[in-house]
């Protein structure tokens, strides 16, 4: 039976410079509570350094609110705990269901691909700059449009959960 496939790159944001999923997503993900999955963290912080998983501060957690426009983290006593890309690998050691593992593999293949995505970006614009420097102030507005589109991808419209491969 094929693993289920879940499109988790929405879900990724970016929090003091790194990668991260917020834990109540990653719940929903592993079909846990919030509270079952934090526990189990807890229970190993040992193996959640700084750099693997923290919890976020109060101005993250508006700024976060506002770029999601809903929130699900009414009536929280803690802040919301985050992982990185070796946070969230670290949780498969902690959750054993056939569908952590699943869905570990999957959150796994977004990273990646978020990856790849930026550094075929980073080549584009570095090309674009060079045809720049060849070429006089008359492709400018070309060029400008160009980099607008590089800069503010068109939304993604996604189905939510998880479906069969392809």
């Amino acid at each position: 039976m094929p693993a289920p496939r879940a499109d988790v790159a929405h879900l990724i944001h970016t929090v003091r410079g790194q990668r991260v999923l917020i834990d109540s997503d990653l719940a929903v993900l592993y079909g846990v509570t919030t509270k079952r999955l934090n526990e189990a963290v807890g229970r190993n912080a040992t193996r959640f350094p700084e750099d693997f998983a923290f919890r976020l501060r109060p101005e993250e957690i508006s700024n976060l609110k506002s770029q999601i426009a809903t929130s699900s983290w009414g009536g929280r006593r803690k802040p919301p705990r985050v992982f990185t890309e070796q946070g969230v690998a670290m949780l498969s050691t902690v959750l054993h269901s056939p569908r952590a593992i699943a869905v570990n593999i999957e959150i796994m293949r977004a990273f990646v691909r978020l990856r790849r995505i930026h550094g075929e970006h980073a080549e584009l614009a570095r090309r674009i700059d060079e045809l720049e420097a060849r070429y006089d102030d008359s492709f400018k507005v070309v060029f400008d449009a160009i980099r607008a589109l590089m800069e503010s991808p068109a939304p993604v419209s996604r189905s939510i959960g998880f479906g069969r491969r392809p």
